[in-house]
């Protein structure tokens, strides 16, 4: 189930130009004109759609990027070096150029001597007017950005994903980091995150290699296999091999994927990951991982893995799941870190588990709570605490009560009108609820003696009566049945039950008599006096005060 929010849902991309940014616009897109299925995308997933998240064709996408080359043209050449379906961009060559147009220039440039204070105003002024322009609910940042390497310490000026990430918050903008920048993790920013109300997740995206570690390590754990060793190399090409030769940014891109082995395992194993630029990749990668361990008695064994595949077509699914829920968690009324979001980082929040399997149970229970959230409150286990109705209120007259509490009509009050039974006072006839009763349905009533069989005997009767309860008076007016000689309701002459004549009942219209009333008087004989069906015992007492017997069996009155 969606958003019933008619209102849309931005998401605002640091690096809207990019191999990643590109190929989730052109995703979102090509998903939500039919194109092609979800593939990738586990918010698209059955556990996933009671959670109230922002469709995608809710979506609207603009930006920041330091280039000039058009989101059209980059398509283009993503479906060239084969990370987009061949045709896929001119189908969609009107939603490119609408994203595109979004797309505002980012910084800091060469030589742009504007302070940070500044930078931040500019950028956080481009996300509150797109959000304007378009009458969005909400926009979520989101950085795709090419990884930037660690700020010096001591640095007096803030690296350009932390402007942003600020920017982000004086806009009022819950944030996703998707690279293992430092974004958020500067002193300052995520307290005044918090303060503002704004959730957060990050950091770095967990999309192939990384991924792979966090299934195996805890397989290692489980089996009690020690492991010895554990090394790995990335070769990559594209913009994010040219970016990761540089030294600086592959150890920041590297200290992501060691920690899940050091959290998982308990310490580092021996290893380093080596990244090494390739440029004729293009957007493809290889990942290799050679594993060292040791089994049974000592026995030495290695394992290895290769992944293949390409990046952006890994990580895009991914950057529209993190926008979906950071925006509906900023929706339920969340603030600070979401660290139920570790199922996509390398990097996640301290608090959370470092197994994937532990990690996406986590983000399920995180769906279904963001599914009982209501917007604007944060979803916990406490009920929230409803005002009870003022007096003369439709809630205070018992139509609808919003304090917890039954109507009046159903606390059984003892009137029959309201439904109760005139000799309980917890409610109707066997606590169920019964329908009024009023001139209406009986706008005429039979005398005593001509009344239909009730399994009581009639007025006047010395006969014995038998403890049954009464039945419900039909609401029709009906004949009353064929009167005897004697001018009353024939009896049952071994139970004692008032019975019908053969013929006694009646139709649907309430005027020629059926076998209704009579099949009624054998069920009531049959739990009556007699216990359970059986054989009828044969009479023995013929003499003068001789007692008879009581029969064991059915009764075999004239009802029958």
């Amino acid at each position: 189930m969606t958003n019933p929010d008619a209102r849309r849902t931005g998401v605002w991309l640091i690096g809207a130009r990019g191999s990643v940014a590109t190929t989730a616009i052109t995703g979102c897109a090509a998903v939500t004109t039919g194109l092609h299925p979800a593939t990738g995308m586990v918010t698209e997933t059955p556990p996933f759609a009671a959670a109230r998240l922002p469709s995608l064709s809710s979506l609207v996408f603009g930006g920041h990027d330091t280039t000039a080359c058009p989101l059209p043209k980059r398509a283009e050449q993503l479906s060239a070096g084969g990370v987009l379906p061949h045709g896929l961009t001119s189908a969609l060559h009107a939603e490119l150029t609408a994203a595109d147009q979004d797309i505002r220039t980012g910084g800091p440039l060469p030589g742009d001597s504007r302070t940070d204070a500044e930078l931040i105003t500019a950028f956080a002024a481009d996300i509150t007017a797109f959000a304007r322009r378009h009458d969005l609910a909400r926009t979520v940042v989101v950085n795709v950005a090419s990884t930037e390497p660690a700020p010096a310490p001591g640095s007096a000026r803030l690296p350009a994903s932390s402007l942003y990430a600020a920017a982000a918050i004086e806009a009022g903008s819950p944030y996703v980091d998707f690279t293992p920048s430092t974004g958020l993790r500067t002193a300052g920013l995520e307290d005044a995150a918090r303060a503002a109300g704004i959730p957060h997740a990050g950091r770095d995206g967990k999309t192939g290699q990384t991924l792979l570690r966090s299934v195996l390590a805890p397989m290692f754990v489980q089996r009690a296999l020690a492991v010895r060793a554990w090394s790995g190399t990335n070769l990559l090409g594209g913009g994010d091999g040219a970016v990761l030769a540089d030294p600086a940014a592959a150890a920041a891109k590297s200290a992501g994927k060691e920690r899940v082995l050091a959290d998982t395992l308990g310490t580092p194993p021996e290893g380093e990951v080596h990244i090494d630029d390739v440029p004729a990749l293009g957007d493809w990668k290889t990942a290799w991982d050679h594993i060292a361990f040791d089994g049974f008695l000592g026995t030495r064994m290695v394992l290895q893995t290769i992944w293949q595949g390409c990046d952006s077509a890994l990580a895009a699914p991914l950057v529209l799941d993190l926008a979906r829920l950071t925006a509906r968690a900023h929706e339920a009324g969340l603030a600070g870190p979401l660290p139920q979001l570790a199922f996509y980082f390398k990097d996640p929040d301290p608090t959370a588990p470092p197994a994937l399997a532990d990690q996406y149970a986590t983000l399920l229970a995180f769906a279904r709570r963001l599914g009982n959230a209501r917007s604007g409150t944060p979803p916990s286990g406490t009920p929230t605490r409803r005002t009870p109705a003022a007096p003369g209120t439709p809630a205070a007259s018992g139509t609808a009560d919003d304090t917890g509490q039954r109507p009046a009509c159903l606390r059984g009050t003892g009137s029959r009108a309201q439904g109760g039974h005139p000799r309980r006072a917890g409610g109707g006839r066997r606590g169920r609820r019964r329908p009024p009763r009023g001139p209406a349905r009986h706008p005429a009533r039979p005398p005593e003696d001509h009344r239909p069989h009730t399994g009581r005997p009639a007025r006047g009767s010395t006969r014995r009566r038998t403890a049954t309860s009464a039945a419900p008076v039909p609401a029709v007016t009906r004949r009353g049945p064929r009167r005897s000689r004697r001018g009353r309701t024939p009896l049952c002459g071994r139970c004692g039950t008032a019975r019908p004549a053969r013929r006694l009942g009646e139709d649907r219209d309430g005027t020629r008599p059926g076998r209704g009333a009579r099949r009624e008087a054998r069920r009531r004989c049959r739990a009556g006096p007699h216990g359970p069906p059986g054989r009828r015992s044969r009479a023995v007492g013929r003499g003068p005060g001789e007692v008879r017997p009581r029969p064991t069996g059915p009764c075999r009155g004239p009802h029958r």
